[in-house]
């Protein structure tokens, strides 16, 4: 259960990994791999609404995931889509990547004989930025917009997800924002003043899981 006095600090970090972007119509729906199902759900929910064309998903396995996907994130998320009505001659499935960078970039590397100048990437409401800095870093010649199922904190909590987990993800978000820019990893992005304290007291709570080594050096 999550202390009464820190909930405006988690929800200052939520809102400020959700970016919000206007939805559009893109070349290609990019659903990053995670432990989270409900990102293979709404790239399906976006094919069919008409907003890209063609599919891939990107993920190998993380510690995290192994267990829930144990043939690889994007291997399960290709038959989330499928059992939703996705054809599967609409579909790509990139295997490899272990970390976001990865995915922008073994993603790029599939799609490279395909012109492709517009991308949405379908990701968990709080890798949104993270997601969007790193594209932008690795794959500077396409227009991104980032999409996620729109729900509050509380909502996504709700079932499966442990919210001291959720949290530390967060704090660990919002560590690689600025980390990841000054390592090269990805684009800077603003980081106001009160996002930094909502981490700040965050991390002193305790939810310090997801925080980096200080010996990493790759991006996750």
């Amino acid at each position: 259960m999550l202390p009464e006095h820190l909930d405006a600090d988690v929800r200052t970090l939520w809102e400020y990994h959700d970016l919000r972007h206007e939805p559009r119509r893109s070349d290609v729906g990019i659903g990053l791999g995670s432990r989270d199902p409900g990102v293979a759900v709404h790239t399906a929910e976006l094919f069919h609404a008409g907003r890209f064309p063609l599919v891939v998903f990107t993920g190998a396995n993380a510690p995290t995931t192994v267990e829930r996907f144990p043939r690889g994130e994007a291997v399960h998320y290709r038959e989330i889509a499928l059992e939703l009505g996705v054809p599967d001659d609409v579909i790509l499935v990139e295997p490899a990547a272990r970390n976001t960078g990865d995915n922008i970039a073994f993603t790029r590397r599939l799609l490279a004989e395909r012109g492709i100048r517009t991308v949405t990437l379908v990701t968990r409401p709080y890798q949104q930025r993270r997601a969007y800095a790193t594209a932008k870093r690795l794959w500077p010649g396409v227009d991104v917009v980032c999409a996620s199922k729109a729900a509050t904190f509380e909502d996504h909590v709700t079932g499966e997800e442990d919210v001291e987990r959720v949290v530390s993800m967060l704090v660990g978000e919002t560590q690689r924002i600025t980390e990841y820019a000054a390592r090269g990893f990805a684009i800077p992005q603003p980081v106001p003043a009160g996002v930094e304290r909502a981490f700040g007291r965050l991390a002193a709570a305790g939810f310090t899981q997801r925080l980096l080594p200080a010996a990493e050096d790759h991006a996750m």
